[in-house]
């Protein structure tokens, strides 16, 4: 079972926490990671969800994503579910997200990644991802329009290819 600190709308600790699938009381919100991985070849490291999987089954999504658990904070989630998820230990304690978007009952933090990794290599967690593969922006934006990926605004795939050499809002 997952317990969810909760936050305020300024992402202020509330000193109280839920658990998974409790409804969220009035300006309650908690915190979600997404790693996105990308090579020297500017792709992304992509995973399949598990078709028995709750929520957006059987779809590609970006690399990691997941909920911070009680007493976590963003960065510590983040190598715990890219650890978990595909077996890949990161050090993040000095890094941030590049961006965070707010939505109804959180905030989802952005991690940008630049390595190169063998696939073979990674060590998936069978109860949630089915594969991975690496994939270029054109692909990812395809997926999408083909109701294979998750959801998200193309936008927002390609402001992460943006970002990925330059962290902030100005190209120069």
């Amino acid at each position: 079972m997952e317990i969810w600190d909760l936050y305020d709308k300024n992402r202020n600790y509330l000193g109280k926490s839920k658990k998974r699938g409790d409804k969220f009381e009035k300006d309650d919100y908690h915190i979600v990671v997404h790693v996105c991985i990308f090579n020297s070849s500017n792709e992304m490291l992509i995973q399949q969800r598990q078709t028995y999987k709750k929520g957006w089954s059987g779809l590609w999504d970006v690399t990691v994503g997941g909920s911070a658990l009680h007493n976590e904070d963003s960065q510590t989630c983040a190598q715990r579910e890219v650890y978990e998820e595909i077996g890949l230990k990161l050090d993040l304690d000095d890094q941030r997200p590049f961006l965070t978007v707010h939505f109804p009952y959180g905030f989802d933090d952005y991690y940008i990644i630049e390595k190169d990794l063998d696939v073979n290599t990674l060590k998936l967690q069978e109860e949630e991802v089915a594969a991975v593969r690496w994939a270029d922006k054109n692909t990812i934006t395809s997926l999408i329009d083909n109701d294979q990926f998750v959801p998200y605004h193309k936008s927002l795939i390609e402001l992460l290819y943006d970002l990925r050499k330059k962290r902030g809002a100005h190209y120069k």
